[in-house]
């Protein structure tokens, strides 16, 4: 499910937005206990230090590959880990066709649009 949204130029590249999107969140996280660790998955693209130490401080288990570095295989899953949530959540967002292509001339509007998808796809998610 999608952790939160910021609005920004195309041309603007992701790790520069990562922080913003944990300051918006869409659905209210539930604090972390010992016993109930909460882990987020990246891509390389996010191995940055300064998106490193910002989601230790929110409480979260951070799992980055190293840029330049090759896949880890567990010898317990015996396949390499996936990190496409990342893409897989842009890539559901862009089969609202609103979405994909951005008709709205104020960004409050097409904001309000990207609530909507990230509702819709929360409940579908809730629906399995």
């Amino acid at each position: 499910m999608p952790i939160g949204n910021a609005l920004s130029g195309a041309n603007r590249h992701d790790c520069k937005m990562a922080v913003a999107v944990l300051r918006r969140p869409v659905v209210r996280r539930p604090k972390p206990t010992r016993k109930r660790r909460q882990h987020i998955g990246l891509d390389k693209g996010y191995d940055y230090p300064f998106i490193r130490t910002a989601l230790k401080r929110r409480g979260y288990d951070v799992h980055i590959p190293k840029r330049g570095g090759s896949p880890v295989v567990s010898p317990v899953m015996c396949h390499r880990a996936r990190r496409w949530v990342v893409e897989r959540t842009g890539r559901w967002q862009n089969l609202f066709r609103r979405l994909k292509t951005r008709y709205e001339v104020y960004s409050a509007n097409y904001e309000g649009f990207v609530h909507l998808a990230n509702a819709i796809i929360c409940f579908r998610s809730c629906r399995r």
